[in-house]
């Protein structure tokens, strides 16, 4: 293959990234993913320069401590190769907490998940002595700010921002064995991005939280 043709073929992989590596950063799961397609023996494009890349773009950082169980991932291929082979290949050498769920041929051209998301789902699990009702009179004190001002690090530099316009939907409902489940819908895309700890700090309820999951990424072309 000659340099010119470029990429043959890109495929969008579904992952979950489960308890086991949820402390783990995202660029230590970049690297991850780099040692798996190259022990998978993928024939993955590289990107052109001084420093060859894999060509690969996961869509949507996760928080560490944040599980997930929808996760995207796209990359590009030299050869193309089956959806359903290169599930086979990358499942023996993933690390355990890391899991390939689906993969599907997308457009050469298409934009850039990144560039298309629009918001996230996720649930928090609490373990809290407070009962369901008076979770849910704090959600609705929270959602009746007009302005949530925070302060978040951002390139090493601390940065204030409004959260309250990030926050699409937020409920909470009883969950089992006592817990209570707490459901956000916030906005992640180029123009700003919520994260689930600032609206648990923001509720009052950061020691409360046991587990927080990401289940859906939304997208622009979602129908």
């Amino acid at each position: 293959m000659t340099q010119d043709q470029g990429p043959r073929q890109r495929l969008r992989i579904g992952f979950a990234k489960r308890s086991q590596l949820k402390y783990i950063a995202h660029l230590d799961l970049a690297r991850t993913w780099e040692r798996a397609f190259r022990r998978a023996g993928l024939p993955v494009a590289y990107s052109q320069g001084f420093n060859p890349r894999p060509r690969f773009q996961i869509a949507a950082a996760l928080p560490v401590g944040v599980t997930g169980r929808a996760e995207l991932l796209d990359v590009w291929l030299d050869e193309p190769t089956s959806p359903e082979q290169v599930l086979a290949r990358l499942r023996p050498v993933l690390p355990v907490g890391l899991a390939v769920l689906s993969s599907e041929q997308v457009d050469l051209r298409a934009p850039s998940l990144q560039s298309r998301m629009r918001a996230a789902d996720y649930v928090a699990t609490l373990d809290s002595a407070e009962p369901v009702a008076a979770i849910q009179a704090r959600i609705q004190e929270l959602l009746a700010e007009p302005v949530l001002l925070r302060q978040r690090q951002h390139k090493g530099k601390l940065q204030r921002y409004d959260l309250r316009p990030l926050i699409q939907t937020l409920t909470a409902e009883a969950g089992e064995g006592g817990q209570v489940s707490l459901k956000m819908r916030l906005q992640a895309s180029p123009q700003g991005a919520g994260r689930p700890d600032q609206v648990l700090e923001a509720l009052g309820l950061s020691l409360a939280a046991s587990a927080i999951e990401r289940t859906r990424l939304h997208f622009e072309f979602d129908k």
